[in-house]
């Protein structure tokens, strides 16, 4: 079945409301959507919502990259090929992420819908639904308490708190909720590289007697080394985040005194599926358990990212709250959450549809 067409448009959609995190605040994301039409009228869907200030690509570059004759190229190819084509893409658009994702997903969507079969039994489902859980930027004390009590009435009980402005602020947060909703919640904090080898430390021993689940990204990209000066215990909790982009990455960090003991994938970090797949391989093999990460993005992405997820047996957290804070999307489906947990719905391809 023959590709006849790909076509490519950007959206700059507003946030139901902005969140702030180490280095930025933001309050609109841009999102770019591709379509990947088939000779019978199959459309296959994908995005791209790259963060530029973690892997150089924003997303108007990826919009151009998906307008070029090179991509066009692609017209005319079988979709039953769609992994060698996805080979190409990557080769062709090294070091270009948001590219990659937004091809990558389309071409996955259309080949499931062609074929009658999800992407997630494709691959093979590994795995038992998860919960997600839901993300608190930085804010006052009083504000990010007021956010997790609403939160936790509208049935989340995961929270990740961004962190990584006061160290002081960030422990008396962590006491404050555990205080307020002892064992009836987990607690994750991002620091998205805000914290100094010093700064971890004092936060680690003043939240020892706290559950703590993991902490994200501690110290920034090229510090990661300091790491190994912590305990395994304390490192089993730490996750590499921004400092993970590709397989050669997850390589490394899975040396002996490994400085991460979990591994966040991000499809935009990794280029799609394909690279996610690559780095949760190597995960895999090495003993490292996978938590599934997202920027703001479209149902689209997250729901990629979900049947990734489920098809590796050591996924064990999920962070797939992205598209919870868009104020629209351009699709619905894809998964939903049930009791909980997040659910994909097993129809072909992705299993959603333009709204």
């Amino acid at each position: 079945m023959k590709i006849t067409s790909i076509n490519s448009f950007i959206k700059h959609l507003p946030l139901k409301k902005p969140y702030t995190i180490s280095y930025n605040t933001y309050d609109t994301v841009s999102i770019v959507f591709t379509k990947i039409t088939l000779a019978n009228g199959i459309v296959g869907i994908g995005t791209a919502s790259p963060a530029e200030d973690v892997v150089g690509e924003s997303p108007e570059q990826t919009l151009i990259n998906l307008e070029s004759d090179t991509v066009q190229s692609w017209v005319g190819a079988d979709i039953r090929s769609f992994l060698s084509i996805i080979t190409d893409i990557r080769k062709t658009f090294a070091h270009l992420p948001g590219t990659q994702a937004a091809l990558d997903i389309a071409l996955h969507d259309a080949f499931g819908k062609w074929a009658g079969i999800s992407v997630a039994r494709f691959y093979g489902i590994k795995r038992n639904a998860l919960p997600t859980s839901v993300t608190i930027g930085i804010k006052s004390v009083t504000d990010t308490v007021a956010e997790a009590v609403e939160y936790y009435a509208n049935g989340f009980s995961i929270f990740k708190l961004k962190t990584g402005l006061s160290v002081e602020e960030d422990i008396e947060k962590i006491v404050l909720l555990h205080e307020k909703f002892k064992e009836n919640i987990q607690l994750r904090v991002d620091a998205n590289q805000g914290y100094t080898l010093a700064d971890l430390i004092k936060f680690m021993e003043a939240t020892r007697s706290i559950p703590l689940e993991l902490i994200e990204q501690p110290l920034k990209v090229g510090k990661e080394m300091e790491l190994v000066s912590l305990s395994e215990e304390q490192r089993n909790k730490l996750v590499a985040d921004e400092s993970l982009h590709q397989e050669t990455d997850a390589i490394r960090f899975a040396q002996t005194n490994r400085p991460f003991g979990i591994y966040n994938i991000k499809l935009m970090k990794c280029g799609g599926i394909t690279g996610a797949r690559e780095i949760g391989q190597i995960a895999r093999a090495a003993g490292i358990n996978l938590f599934w990460g997202c920027n703001d993005e479209s149902i689209i992405s997250i729901t990629a990212a979900l049947h990734t997820a489920y098809s590796f047996e050591n996924t064990k957290y999920l962070d797939l709250d992205g598209s919870f804070d868009l104020a629209e999307d351009l699709v619905k489906g894809g998964f939903e959450i049930k009791n909980g947990l997040l659910m994909i719905n097993e129809q072909p391809g992705l299993g959603y549809d333009w709204i």
